[in-house]
């Protein structure tokens, strides 16, 4: 096995310049923002960019690696401190307005929701696969959640009322209503999580 050896200093410079310059133009600009004026931006030349991100995807995923590896690591701490339904209802909240309040994560995200594939196997998409999947089996097992739902389910579907939400120019408080109609079909009949 091969180890990969450690960047020189003026790479590493480089590698967080253009991660900084990306967040602010994804920021800006959305998951489409120009490559090539990110690589300007950050003073490097587009083969520079291209050698540490070989692919869009991979520069977002690089530039939101840190928030996503916090969103994961919310859903753990309600866990502990909220009832299995509630922790994953204020999980998808936060989920849904990230996903929104941050442009780029939606396009990131979006892989995280498909079946498979390299575009699934990233950092990101596993680490927010994991956390609905702890939340959504809890949840289940506490009786807030229909047996039958599948965590994948519940992340396509809290991914489409961030969708629904950003069309409709809808708020926080439109996206809790939107995700408390989700949670009542999600719960099943008698409102008990057992079908």
């Amino acid at each position: 096995m091969t180890q990969a050896r450690p960047m020189r200093a003026d790479a590493r410079r480089n590698y967080e310049r253009l991660l900084k310059v990306a967040a602010e133009a994804f920021a800006e600009h959305g998951e489409n923002a120009s490559l090539d004026d990110i690589a300007k931006r950050a003073g490097v030349g587009s083969g520079t960019l291209y050698r540490h991100f070989p692919t869009r995807q991979a520069l977002l995923e690089a530039a939101y690696v840190d928030r996503i590896e916090a969103l994961g690591a919310r859903a753990d701490e309600l866990a502990k401190r909220l009832p299995a339904g509630e922790a994953l209802a204020e999980w998808l909240y936060e989920l849904a307005v990230g996903t929104i309040q941050v442009r780029g994560m939606k396009a990131l995200l979006g892989s995280a929701v498909t079946d498979g594939g390299a575009a699934a196997l990233t950092t990101c998409g596993n680490v927010v696969k994991g956390a609905v999947a702890r939340l959504v089996l809890a949840a289940q097992a506490e009786g807030a959640l229909r047996e039958d739902v599948e965590p994948i389910e519940v992340l396509r579907l809290a991914h489409g009322v961030a969708s629904a939400a950003e069309l409709a120019g809808a708020g926080e408080t439109e996206i809790r209503r939107y995700l408390g109609l989700l949670e009542q079909g999600l719960r099943g009949a008698g409102g008990t999580g057992r079908h």
